[in-house]
């Protein structure tokens, strides 16, 4: 399992890390020259994530939230491939994903946002890349919400992505948007990631995907390196 592969980063098609129009990196991002730092023999071999990791209702955000009866809202399934600069698969990697229930809330004791939980949806799920580099979530279609970054800002439809390679030091994180959200072209974080590079983070529909009578299907796929590698949250 690896997420090292032989090109090197394409930084241009990753966002700047002060982007003024997304106010709080200007609070992160650095002021002064990174010091790159060795990594260690216990950064470099582990902790390894793998199918030990990963229940078997890891993957069904519709099923593994559940107490009472359905989630509510729109059943998707997302799915697609990990793979190199060459599109070689990347096998046996750890794909987290977490998101906002279909009325835009989280979760989180953070989320303070003036829409409902549903008690049967807790937005978070994880699972590993078959031998073809394949992933696959059944969930709900996240809402829309309001955020503080400007006035009336609403951030769109997504799914957050977090994948793990042979150790805790090569973690990548990035975002999954949906095709034809109008909230996209109004969206500082979506903005700041250069424009031709920005299609990259936007699911396509499928109906080979979608299963008859019970949920629509995107495909998300995600490459690590190179020219049309997918753009992380820096």
């Amino acid at each position: 399992m690896t997420l090292r592969t032989a090109s090197g980063r394409d930084w241009a098609s990753h966002p700047p890390l002060n982007y003024p129009p997304y106010r709080s990196t200007a609070l992160r991002a650095p002021t002064k020259p990174l010091i790159p730092i060795a990594r260690s023999l216990s950064e470099t071999t582990g902790p390894i994530y793998g199918d030990e990791s990963v229940g078997p209702l890891d993957n069904d955000l519709t099923r593994n939230g559940r107490r009472n009866g359905e989630p509510l809202g729109e059943r998707i399934i997302v799915t697609g491939r990990v793979v190199d600069e060459l599109g070689r698969p990347i096998r046996h990697s750890l794909v987290e994903v977490w998101q906002a229930n279909a009325a835009g809330r989280y979760v989180h004791k953070v989320d303070q946002h003036d829409a409902p939980l549903d008690p049967n949806f807790l937005g978070g799920g994880r699972c590993v890349t078959d031998e073809d580099g394949i992933y696959r979530f059944y969930t709900i279609k996240p809402g829309a919400y309001p955020w503080g970054n400007h006035p009336n800002a609403w951030r769109p439809n997504h799914i957050h992505f977090s994948l793990l390679g042979p150790s805790i030091a090569s973690r990548l994180v990035t975002q999954m948007y949906f095709p034809g959200d109008p909230l996209l072209t109004l969206d500082p974080i979506y903005l700041g990631v250069p424009a031709e590079a920005r299609e990259r983070l936007v699911s396509t529909f499928s109906i080979d995907v979608t299963e008859p009578g019970f949920a629509l299907g995107y495909v998300f796929d995600i490459v690590l390196r190179g020219g049309r590698e997918t753009p992380f949250e820096r």
